[in-house]
């Protein structure tokens, strides 16, 4: 397959959309960057290049930022809530339509697996804007009772925050644009999107589906770019009232800091170290095949991923062995591919970023059970690996690795507050798992670990109504549910004198 050449397996609609022109989408209209320059996309199981797109930088950034002020100013400022929802709910519907489309586009520009694509991508994404487009009719403030003597009437609004900059990282460019485009439109503001310049194109036929369904010119813009370019100047920009970014805890960091210029609200969903706890009742039969895809899944480039395994001494290696077991049943290949399950990592600096982890644990003396090689000449692929006889002084274990590599730990008749302790043991606290009977072990456990997100007997388990987000340095703020609305949002406090 030649570059720029379709893949053969890419539906007609899908492979035209490859195909076709990336431009930038300010204000309505679609344009080449103001330096003319583009980047090249790749398809991450090959390793050629299949598309090109706008390389957007501050002057783009400038002239997204005016046209979404504008449109916040003009008619979709003036638009009420229920008008809103009613748009976000057909957006909501036209996505679903176009399902099996926008499978094919986030499986070869992110290497995942057509299938997962749609049910989990695309249909969490839908699902994200229905959610929220019965929230825009329901945006209210409260009347307050003032301590003060006197007769007063008082009470609270929430207006939108205003424009709104979105940047979205590379491993679920559909879903995590919904995560912050579905309730900043549902609050009536206006948004300028930033996708990662590894993955940008679902969300560029994104903007043009909200086209398509009637979103006014300027309520959404999409600047493709790098983030040192297109990023930086979103975050820096006096123009933008608030910045939710989705990216690694580092670049966190430096946005939260750019973000200081006019003191921009700011939500940072970041990094993750999730611990799961396997206790000596755990059902085995559904639990390791769960914790084999709480780490494998999207070869292991989740946030959330299941990838510090605690495990009662007395089950230990039964568990293991059935976690390499599983492994061994993924079928690795091109996401485009109905039998594959298990796709490359995103790009080759990625995949030797996670090889150079894995040569890491195994200086520092822990056995592999399965896994930690590379795989093919064409494509960035990774075996599933497991990694037995780890402790906390590793760096597989207390750093991000984003990659399919679990690090298991065997633990004793240790009480709740100990295991606790060590789950606890990380700088991240964005999710973490607890698999066992008895429910009172369950929730006591959940009460003491430190994380935005505990599932019980499942992983990764996602809701529009569920807020998402961290403790420590996984992040600020919640996305999804009610909590995501009031992101969006401030509050106003009016005060009569009667």
């Amino acid at each position: 397959m030649n570059a720029l050449t379709p893949h053969p397996l890419l539906s007609a609609r899908a492979g035209a959309f490859i195909a076709g022109k990336h431009q930038l989408l300010i204000g309505g209209s679609w344009r080449d960057a103001a330096s003319g320059e583009t980047i090249d996309i790749e398809d991450p199981c090959t390793g050629q290049v299949i598309a090109k797109v706008a390389a957007g930088a501050r002057a783009d950034v400038d002239l997204a930022v005016a046209a979404a002020r504008q449109a916040l100013d003009g008619p979709w400022g003036k638009m009420s809530g229920l008008e809103r929802g009613k748009l976000i709910s057909r957006f909501a519907t036209r996505l679903e339509e176009l399902a099996g489309e926008l499978a094919e586009i986030e499986a070869i520009d992110c290497g995942k697996p057509v299938t997962y694509a749609r049910y989990v991508d695309v249909g969490l994404s839908a699902n994200t804007y229905h959610y929220m487009a019965g929230w825009a009719s329901k945006i209210t403030g409260e009347t307050v009772d003032v301590s003060s003597p006197g007769e007063f009437h008082a009470f609270t609004t929430r207006e939108p925050v205003g424009v709104v900059a979105q940047v979205v990282p590379w491993n679920f460019p559909l879903v995590l644009t919904a995560y912050k485009l579905a309730p900043s439109l549902a609050a009536g503001c206006t948004a300028i999107i930033k996708p990662a310049e590894l993955t940008p194109l679902s969300t560029l036929r994104l903007a043009q589906i909200a086209e398509e369904v009637g979103f006014p010119p300027g309520v959404i813009n999409v600047i493709t770019g790098y983030g040192a370019t297109a990023g930086a100047a979103l975050a820096e920009h006096p123009g933008i009232d608030k910045i939710a970014f989705t990216g690694s805890t580092d670049v966190g960091k430096a946005v939260a800091r750019a973000a200081t210029g006019n003191l921009k609200r700011v939500t940072l969903e970041l990094g993750g170290k999730a611990p799961m706890m396997v206790f000596r009742d755990a059902d085995l039969e559904k639990t390791i095949p769960a914790l084999a895809g709480a780490i494998f899944f999207h070869q292991g480039q989740v946030c959330t991923a299941g990838t510090r395994l605690f495990i009662h001494k007395s089950i230990h290696d039964r568990v293991v062995e059935g976690i390499a077991a599983e492994a061994k049943k993924l079928v690795i290949g091109h996401g485009l591919e109905q039998a594959t399950t298990m796709g490359p990592m995103i790009s080759g600096r990625q995949r030797d970023r996670v090889l150079a982890y894995i040569e890491q644990g195994r200086k520092s003396g822990a056995e592999f059970v399965c896994g930690g090689n590379s795989l093919g000449e064409n494509g960035y692929f990774l075996e599933p690996t497991v990694l037995a006889g780890t402790d906390s002084s590793m760096s597989v274990v207390r750093e991000e690795i984003f990659g399919p590599v679990l690090c298991t730990m065997a633990f004793g008749d240790d009480d709740i507050e100990t295991l606790a302790d060590k789950a606890n043991e990380t700088e991240f606290g964005l999710s973490a798992s607890i698999w066992t009977r008895d429910l009172s072990t369950a929730h006591k456990m959940a009460k003491r670990i430190k994380a935005g997100s505990i599932w019980i007997n499942m992983h990764n388990f996602f809701d529009p109504a569920l807020p998402f987000g961290g403790y420590k340095q996984s992040g600020w703020g919640r996305e999804q549910g009610a909590e995501a609305i009031r992101t969006f949002t401030e509050v106003k406090s009016v005060c009569a004198a009667l």
